[in-house]
């Protein structure tokens, strides 16, 4: 009796020690994608939501292409919550424009599966969807393109496999520069930067 009460305990004590870790892991968490132009050069960070397919149809066809990740932003936040964010130590080149060293949002124009377009945003990120900073956006809600530093079409490829978290990654890095790179589903797109002086 006492080993099946002991054991009965343990069940129960388990079960909700995982409701707990459950409840406290975020539906998207955090991440982040750093990369080093040479051995001793300087750092470029990427830090984002990654939020989980869960089965759903992400892209969505026809008119409501890109619709439902956009959730009635004028852009994509390319992450979740709080707006995807690019620092960088060192000046970039992107579409023949430079952005200074520093921070930045990224966000991307999904016109269509073939026709995406990369922003680099000097608009602030809140920290969370009630903060009343006026000067920073939540995600992707209220955009506009007036603090645009860069726009560049992205290479949008179709993968063999279904990647299940959003991730941001770095690819084809030289001391002089390389891809930035979105994988979510079965879509890969890249866009080319250069490093500055």
């Amino acid at each position: 009796m006492l080993k099946s009460t002991l054991a009965l305990g343990m069940t129960l004590l388990t079960a909700a020690t995982l409701v707990t870790a459950q409840e406290a892991r975020p539906a998207s968490p955090r991440g982040s994608s750093a990369t080093q132009l040479g051995d001793k050069g300087p750092w470029i960070e990427i830090t984002f939501g990654r939020p989980i397919k869960r089965g759903r149809d992400l892209w969505g066809s026809g008119a409501t292409y890109g619709q439902a990740l956009m959730a009635r932003a004028p852009v994509w936040r390319a992450g979740a919550d709080v707006s995807t964010r690019l620092k960088s130590d060192v000046p970039l080149q992107i579409a023949g424009k430079t952005v200074a060293a520093g921070e930045y949002s990224l966000f991307i124009d999904l016109k269509s599966p073939t026709d995406w377009t990369l922003i680099v945003s000097s608009w602030s990120a809140k920290k969370a969807g009630s903060d009343q900073q006026k000067d920073a956006l939540w995600g992707a809600y209220n955009y506009t393109p007036d603090k645009d530093v860069a726009r560049v079409a992205m290479k949008v490829d179709k993968l063999p496999l279904s990647i299940d978290q959003l991730t941001w990654s770095f690819a084809d890095v030289t001391t002089t520069g390389g891809r930035l790179v979105v994988m979510w589903d079965t879509v890969v797109a890249t866009a080319p930067f250069t490093a500055g002086k």
